[in-house]
């Protein structure tokens, strides 16, 4: 009888919690031992329940293990270009540091933007010079990611007239072209399960994931004819100039970092883009011009592929993504100041 009432009371506990969890949401265990939250069960908060959605458009459960109160927060799964970590438009920077800045590079050209010991990541700017212009129009049509031994690219196609009905996305993997299925979540992992792609939406939108390394949101876009009337870029009608628009969240990246965006991320940087000008314009293209998409042969990469990485130099906490729009829960207890 003494079993058969401890059985009971067990399965009554089980339930219970069980019912908790459902009310609350999903609960994620943190498996990085780097990280302050290893092995610790972190639960999604209501309005985001899932790790997943099958609605595009909704937010879910993200859950940083490097946060110093190991919490959830609710995010979405598209790129904001108005967050820390953000590339996007005509390339317009975020960086780990707040500060709005412009990249102009060259068109048909490769620039790191990240270059770490265990990580780099590349672009490749395609764009356009018309009359009378001293510099290139430039988004960024490509990425090339080097990790581990290990090569991956993704890049959007060339199109005469945008069609949202059309997937615009084309991958390789070791150099060999990579076939991920139309559809939302479609998904695809590496047989090293060093990286994800899942699509966020049915065409043009993935979310990349080097687990405990980096997280990588993009969408594809075209130069729209409003864009086109505003900066008076001169898009021509056969190309409507499709690119990359992305955001970036980082993981215990190195105090030595470098690259375009990833020098943001240094704990004493100082950003050269001058405060209250328009469009703030940093240099730096000989200093981080790669030869290819997959190449860290820039005067300032640092990308060891044998994956050295030295933990004395790591810092422990990144908010590339740090939300200062929210409520006041979302900052981890960090003050956001304009």
């Amino acid at each position: 009888m003494r079993c058969s009432s401890r059985n009971s009371g067990l399965i009554i506990l089980l339930i219970l919690v069980s019912v908790v969890v459902r009310i609350h949401g999903a609960s994620v265990l943190c498996t990085n031992a780097k990280s302050r939250c290893f092995r610790k069960f972190i639960t999604c908060p209501a309005q985001c329940p899932s790790t997943s959605s099958k609605d595009p458009k909704a937010k879910v459960c993200f859950v940083n293990c490097n946060s110093p109160v190991c919490q959830a927060e609710c995010k979405n799964t598209k790129p904001n270009c108005n967050s820390p970590g953000a590339a996007c438009l005509d390339p317009r920077f975020i960086g780990g540091d707040g500060i709005v800045f412009y990249f102009h590079g060259k068109s048909n050209e490769h620039f790191s933007l990240v270059s770490d010991l265990n990580l780099q990541i590349n672009s490749r700017f395609i764009g356009l010079r018309p009359v009378g212009r001293t510099r290139d129009y430039t988004w960024i049509q490509a990425l090339g990611l080097l990790f581990d031994s290990q090569t991956f690219s993704l890049e959007a196609t060339r199109a005469s007239t945008w069609d949202d009905d059309i997937d615009h996305l084309k991958f390789t993997y070791n150099g060999q072209e990579l076939v991920i299925p139309e559809g939302h979540l479609s998904s695809w992992q590496s047989p090293e399960s060093n990286i994800r792609v899942e699509r966020t939406s049915t065409k043009n939108s993935v979310l990349v994931t080097l687990p405990d390394v980096a997280e990588i949101s993009i969408n594809v876009v075209p130069v729209t004819k409003e864009d086109d009337r505003i900066h008076n870029y001169q898009i021509p009608s056969d190309d409507c100039f499709a690119h990359l628009e992305v955001q970036f969240r980082f993981y215990g990246l190195s105090s030595k970092v470098e690259g375009v965006l990833g020098r943001t991320y240094q704990p004493d940087f100082k950003n050269p883009a001058k405060p209250g000008v328009a469009m703030p314009v940093v240099g730096g293209e000989d200093k981080y011009r790669t030869t290819s998409l997959l190449s860290a042969d820039c005067t300032s990469c640092i990308f060891s592929p044998a994956g050295v990485f030295d933990q004395k130099n790591a810092l422990l906490v990144d908010y590339g993504s740090l939300d200062c729009t929210g409520s006041a829960a979302s900052g981890n207890g960090i003050v956001c100041r304009k």
